[in-house]
This record gives C-alpha cells, structure tokens and sequence, in this order.
C-alpha cells in the first residue's frame, strides 16, 4: 500500500516500508512491524486512511495459545467519522449514575455505577430517532491482569473511570444507530479482555458482581499473618502489593488494614515499582 503525505507544500508518496517506519515512530510507538501491517491491511480493506488512526492495536490474552498478541480494533472516533457520513443529527452528552466507592483487588476506587449516552439519527423520512445505550462500569472496565491476576481497574481506568465508560456508552449508541458502521466492539472497550478458544471475546473477568460478595478480611487473621507479611517484604520476596492482590482475591481488605501493609513497604521496593 502506499499512502499519500503532505510535505511542504508538495504530496510524496510513500512505500509500505516507509509508511510502516512513519507510523512506528508516531502513532504507534512501540508497535512491531507486523502488527503495524495487520493496521495496512485493515485500512486497506476498509479504504480508510492509517495516518488519520482510525484503528488501535490493543494486545490481548489468547487462551488456546496462552500468549498475548495483538488485535487490530476500531477506535470510537471511527464510529464517530462514519455516523456524520449517515446522517448522525448529534450526540448527548454522558449521564452518570450514582457513585459508587468500593475496593476492587485492593485499590479503592469511585466510579459512576452506570453512563447512558443517546445518538441521534435522521432517518429517510427526515424524522429525527434516538438510539440510547446505558452501560454499567462494572461489566466494562478493564483490570490491571499481570502475574497476579489482579482484578483491580488498569491505570486508564483507574485514573479516567468517567470517561472511559463513557466512550463505552457511546460506542454502543453508536452500533445502535448505525449498525452499518459494523459490530465489531472498539479498543477501549476490549481493553483487558480475553480471546477464548472459539475465537471470541470475553471478559477477564467474567463475574463482577459477585466482587461486592467478598466477605471483609477479619482484623485478628490481619494481626495475625501481619509479622509474617512484613518479613516477606522486608526480604524482598513480596511487594505489599502483591499480598493485597492475593488477599483481596478472596476477601476485602479495609482502607485501615491497606494502609498499614503499604507502610511495611521499603522505600526501595517502593521506587522500583
């Protein structure tokens, strides 16, 4: 493929090696070559133009290979793009349902417990239909994974918990609207979910609701393992966080007890994380 760029003044075109490089070192950064190719390939096939990103490469847990590879999704400013071209009449802005505080895999977080978004269509007759989708955040969130199997939300989810499930929310009023824009789910979306072994998407997590069951982790088993916890992070065999992780996977820790594990923790462990 070769793609067309403005250059001072003048449009070069450049070659698939020269645009794989161009797009590695900007909007890529850190992507390997082939899955920069399967990016090509899917702008090529859907006549889309890879310079304006309309596509992410998200990487995602293959359970049949049991090894992470990357797959090519559409981002919601594509839906966004190809909506104004069919006749989108406009986009709400986000609703949030109540907050809702909890400690997910030993992170205490406040997120919205839902967001609802409504798109706007005119339809042949020139009459004007709304398409709303509500989204619950706990059912979309992406975890933080790794070799803990942490359920915690990753560090864009933790940071941004409105306004990703927004984009989620209208992502899904987008598919409503215009099911010709197509249905596959977009990047943030799928972020930390899984492929299973019939080719489908899945969610790490598939359970969240049973997350608020957890019984609270009783103050005299805290007591109690808190000498033996404290001389594994002194050794450096564990984090503190890492014994959150494996704590909290079975019951919820409470804000006080977090606080006196983290403040076991070196200074060093703490810089090197």
């Amino acid at each position: 493929m070769n793609a067309i760029v403005e250059s001072r003044g003048q449009l070069t075109a450049l070659t698939e090696a020269e645009l794989i490089k161009t797009l590695q070192s900007s909007l890529y950064p850190g992507a390997s070559p082939e899955s920069i190719k399967m990016v090509i390939s899917y702008c090529t096939a859907a006549n889309l133009d890879p310079m304006q990103k309309p596509v992410h490469i998200v990487p995602m847990w293959d359970s049949k290979a049991q090894a992470t590879r990357d797959v090519v999704m559409p981002g919601v400013g594509l839906y966004r793009t190809q909506a104004a071209r069919s006749g989108c009449a406009g986009i709400s802005e986000p609703e949030f349902g109540e907050d809702v505080t909890e400690n997910i895999g030993g992170v205490s977080i406040t997120y919205p417990k839902w967001c609802r978004v409504t798109v706007r269509r005119r339809i042949a007759t020139g009459e004007i239909v709304d398409f709303t989708a509500r989204e619950l955040w706990t059912e979309n969130y992406a975890v933080k994974g790794g070799k803990e199997k942490s359920i915690a939300p990753n560090a864009m989810w933790a940071k941004r918990p409105y306004g990703q499930i927004a984009k989620c929310a209208e992502a899904q009023a987008l598919r409503k609207a215009f099911p010709e824009v197509g249905s596959a789910p977009t990047a943030d979306e799928m972020e930390g979910k899984t492929i299973n072994d019939a080719g489908t998407y899945v969610p790490s997590d598939p359970t969240p609701t049973q997350r608020t069951a957890l019984p609270a982790y009783p103050d005299d088993s805290f007591q109690k393992n808190l000498a033996a916890w404290r001389d594994l992070i002194a050794s450096g065999r564990k984090t503190a966080e890492q014994i959150i992780a494996m704590v909290s996977s079975k019951a919820q820790m409470t804000p006080e007890q977090l606080e006196v594990l983290r403040a076991s923790d070196t200074p060093a462990t703490v810089d090197a994380e």
